[in-house]
């Protein structure tokens, strides 16, 4: 494949378009996005010119999959498994490649969020409604992010124009109560851009928990034989502006509040808010030099109840802030910046310390040689807390044939211990370091066909993870006391046949505890090792502008356990999703989806009940692009 070449010299020596040398943590001009990837570099480039495993899920397609969430948005996705406590709006933990749940670092338009208090993000309280666009990045990349991208990065870009002034509006009723409505307007023009978006979910939810009370309690460790519901409302606005052909800016808002009903012994209610905030500022001096600045905030808020009286407060507000300069040198891309973030936490809980700061200075370098493309990074963290940490990575493609690439990399990666596993009264201990890791990969990819219509690609990997924080025994607190030894294989295949759209993929995993303990070669918790989805989509054309749509998803997970020991087994599974869709005009559609069709029960965590048949109908008013 000869993209990559075409692509740096597309972006990152002639920097004809202003999208192709991006600024640090931050999206592209928005009319840009559904031919970049920017998360892979921190620079733009083609997804076939990535170095990196990358998947690319657009507007487009979430539309036509008529995902229920954020988490059943990526179930399938390669390298992803999940465990959610009990339906919509409940705990979802995400492992990618196997690495542990807060070993995934999440981007909001190029902001990071989570918990620093309980490390990970909150995906299930992030509205597809609000998402134009997600890149999941799979493999190392502490060396241009820091801290939690041990198994990769995954960046959600909020909704962005499409074209001149157009209104959107959405509603949707469904199984156990569901009502959704959505509605935005957005627009561009030669210069600016805009877009608002706001949207609203209710649901009575599923019993969410068959929990056992104590003694010999498990799950929940309560029997509360109710629907658990949920609700979320949110908010998204930004815009840009192109002052002259060097300045440009923009700015955003994103903001979700959910109420959630839950079963638990302790508390059975939580407010939570997701928001994030952030300014960008680029400059262009010349084609071959991009300088950008960034700005931003980031809160994790939540409140818990216990039967409507308040339990606790655990909120983390986070400031960022970075600076990136794009040097065309010769005819490589030079990347160079420096990240600062302030992490602070409040709570009802007395922290010995409540806030931290983290500084980040990385390098990388990007380059053709012929056949052959390189991408090489390094950087140091300083964390106020735990001192420092220096990573680097390198990524080698080679282009066998103009539809081969043969890929390989190693990478190293850290993740700092959170304020729970630091200073949570009667448990933390202030002397556990960042857990480490080192991970190896050799991919090869392809497209094929007279409009490169089958594309295809396979990556095998193995991390180890060093310094794992569990709890020791010996001191009766956290330490850096275990390790992980994962291997892993990813299929994936896009193709056209008969006119039917077919997108597959699967992962193998041996995600294994190397620990020198009683649980070494067990399983890792909660991750499914073989997992595989296929999806089928077709359109039927009637004439005029409107048309139907056929499709389905069939989602396959095999067996995992739910505990360090491996005695709690929880079987595998196979979902299967059918949608129709109706495009009445050029503007509006009706859209049907029935889920788990077979109604199969199932459990991604133990005791934690997941939806049975399922169904959604939705109407949509969204202007042809």
């Amino acid at each position: 494949m000869s993209s990559r070449a075409s692509t740096l010299r597309a972006c990152g020596l002639s920097l004809t378009l202003s999208a192709c040398a991006l600024p640090t943590f931050a999206a592209p001009a928005a009319v840009d996005l559904d031919q970049v990837v920017v998360t892979a570099t921190r620079t733009a480039q083609t997804q076939d010119a990535t170095l990196a495993a990358v998947t690319v899920i657009d507007r487009d397609e979430i539309e036509r999959r008529q995902p229920s969430s954020l988490p059943d948005l990526l179930r399938g996705t390669p390298g992803v498994s999940l465990a959610n406590n009990g339906g919509a709006g409940k705990s979802t933990s995400l492992f990618l490649r196997g690495t542990e749940s807060d070993h995934v670092l999440v981007l909001i338009d190029g902001i990071k969020i989570g918990s620093a208090t309980s490390g990970g993000a909150s995906l299930q309280d992030i509205p597809v409604e609000q998402i134009e666009r997600i890149e999941i990045v799979r493999g190392p990349f502490s060396s241009l992010y820091g801290s939690e991208a041990i198994g990769g990065v995954i960046q959600i870009f909020t909704r962005r124009p499409q074209g001149p002034f157009a209104p959107s509006f959405g509603v949707s009723i469904g199984s156990n109560a569901t009502r959704r409505a959505s509605a935005g307007v957005a627009g561009k023009g030669e210069r600016g851009w805009y877009s608002i978006n706001a949207a609203h979910e209710d649901t009575d939810g599923i019993n969410a928990c068959r929990g056992k009370p104590s003694p010999g309690g498990a799950g929940c460790f309560t029997n509360s034989p109710d629907r658990d519901g949920y609700r979320n409302s949110s908010l998204t606005m930004q815009g840009g502006y192109r002052f002259n052909e060097q300045w440009d800016g923009e700015a955003r808002v994103f903001r979700a509040e959910g109420n959630n009903h839950y079963d638990g012994s302790q508390n059975n209610e939580a407010d939570n808010v997701q928001q994030v905030a952030g300014v960008k500022l680029r400059y262009q001096p010349s084609e071959r030099v991009t300088l950008s600045a960034n700005a931003g905030h980031s809160a994790d808020l939540s409140d818990t109840y216990k039967n409507g009286k308040y339990s606790s407060t655990f909120d983390t507000r986070r400031q960022l802030g970075s600076v990136q300069g794009d040097f065309g040198i010769g005819e490589g891309l030079l990347s160079a910046g420096f990240d600062w973030q302030r992490d602070e936490i409040e709570s009802n809980t007395a922290y010995a310390r409540d806030h931290r700061i983290l500084r980040g200075a990385f390098a990388q370098w990007q380059r053709s040689f012929g056949a052959h493309a390189v991408q090489a990074s390094l950087r140091r963290d300083d964390d106020s807390q735990f001192g420092g940490e220096t990573t680097g990575s390198a990524l080698w493609g080679w282009d066998l044939s103009d539809s081969l690439r043969l890929t390989a990399s190693y990478g190293t990666a850290f993740k700092a211990p959170t304020f729970n596993e630091l200073y949570y009264p009667g448990y933390g201990n202030p002397r556990v370091q960042p857990e480490t890791s080192r991970s190896v990969e050799v991919g090869l990819r392809g497209t094929h066909g007279a409009q490169r219509q089958h594309v295809w690609s396979l990556n095998a990997f193995q991390t180890r993870v060093d310094d794992l924080i569990a709890y020791d025994a010996s001191i009766g607190a956290p330490g850096n006391v275990d390790r992980a030894r994962i291997r892993g294989l990813e299929a994936v295949l896009d193709t056209r046949l008969a006119q039917w759209e077919l997108r597959a993929s699967a992962t193998w995993l041996d995600p294994r505890n190397d620990s020198p303990n009683a649980y070494r070669d067990n399983y890792l918790q909660r991750r499914a090792r073989q997992s595989a989805r296929v999806d089928a989509d077709r359109r039927f054309q009637l004439g005029g502008a409107s048309s139907w749509s056929l499709g389905a998803s069939v989602y396959a997970a095999g067996e995992r356990y739910d505990d360090l020991a491996n005695t709690r087994r929880l079987g595998g599974y196979a979902l299967t999703d059918l949608r129709l869709g109706y495009a009445i005009d050029a503007a509006w559609s009706l859209q049907l989806s029935a889920n788990n069709v077979f109604d199969r029960r199932y459990e991604t965590a133990a005791f934690y009940n997941q939806p049975g048949r399922n169904y959604l109908l939705s109407l949509r008013y969204r202007p042809s692009r």
